[in-house]
């Protein structure tokens, strides 16, 4: 019998978790030791073990942007095979999501044809960054955003934010060690929306290098404090040396806000999601 494959739309804050990839926990490491058999507390360890306990047997769940520690997503989109049939896809997402923290959420479901696959049916992707322009810090969710108390140039930075719009060599936008042989990739949009405090740097792309988008908008922050120009960007772009451009954004303001796979690869399929 063949195992019929489930595609996920899921939601989490990862602020507990070192991001989404599972990873064993090394001597190394000195939080607080992981239960018997499990790793270190990630979004793939903690997805996984939610649906096995569901289905009745181990799942390899295969997301489509591996989220960095304490990075947030809104639309995370991750797949699974299961021989199990017997479970309605609804019945499964409530099911799975009693197994999850309250920081992680499936928020729909739908049975994909065998073609999909979360990595290589990706078209796009948009993130969003989140950052709390005001002199006093956000108390109440400050594991959510970036706080930056000075003045920013709003249309200074949006000018400069244009500049990365097309295909480009974003060598000077990824952290070193990438490991990417090739660094050209395609942001279809990157555009700011302020409505003070709050400031929300948005960006699309068909890929992204490794810390891109977070040195874009340390990139950004720079400009719009008066520290590099609009124009510097595309000297920035054309040294592909990461020392010309700005420093990265910390995680916790990022948000993976969603991502567009092609439809072709799900093939006839049902959806389950709430309203």
């Amino acid at each position: 019998m063949s195992p019929a494959r489930y595609k996920l739309t899921i939601l989490y804050r990862g602020t507990r978790y070192h991001g989404w990839q599972q990873q064993p926990a090394l001597p190394s490491y000195t939080g607080d030791a992981p239960p018997p058999g499990e790793g270190l507390p990630t979004i793939q360890e903690k997805l996984s073990r939610a649906i096995g306990a569901v289905v009745g047997h181990p799942v390899s769940v295969r997301g489509s942007s591996r989220t960095d520690t304490g990075v947030h997503a809104k639309g995370q989109v991750v797949h699974f095979d299961t021989t199990q049939e017997n479970i309605p896809a609804e019945g499964m997402r409530r099911a799975i999501n009693h197994k999850l923290p309250g920081d992680i959420l499936i928020r729909s479901i739908q049975q994909v044809g065998p073609r999909f696959d979360a990595i290589h049916s990706t078209l796009s992707k948009r993130y969003q960054y989140f950052i709390w322009n005001h002199l006093d810090r956000p108390v109440f969710f400050n594991d959510l955003a970036w706080h930056r108390w000075q003045t920013l140039d709003i249309d200074a930075m949006t000018r400069a934010a244009a500049a990365f719009v097309g295909e480009h060599d974003f060598a000077s936008f990824a952290r070193p060690g990438h490991g990417r042989e090739h660094t050209v990739r395609t942001i279809l949009s990157c555009d700011i929306s302020c409505r003070s405090p709050k400031i929300v740097i948005g960006i699309e792309g068909t890929g992204f290098l490794w810390n891109m988008v977070r040195i874009i908008v340390g990139t950004l922050v720079q400009v719009g404090l008066g520290r590099f120009t609009p124009e510097d960007m595309q000297t920035m772009l054309a040294a592909r040396d990461r020392k010309t451009s700005g420093p990265t954004a910390p995680p916790h303001g990022l948000y993976l806000q969603w991502i567009r796979t092609n439809p072709e690869d799900e093939c006839e399929s049902f959806t389950s999601s709430p309203d």
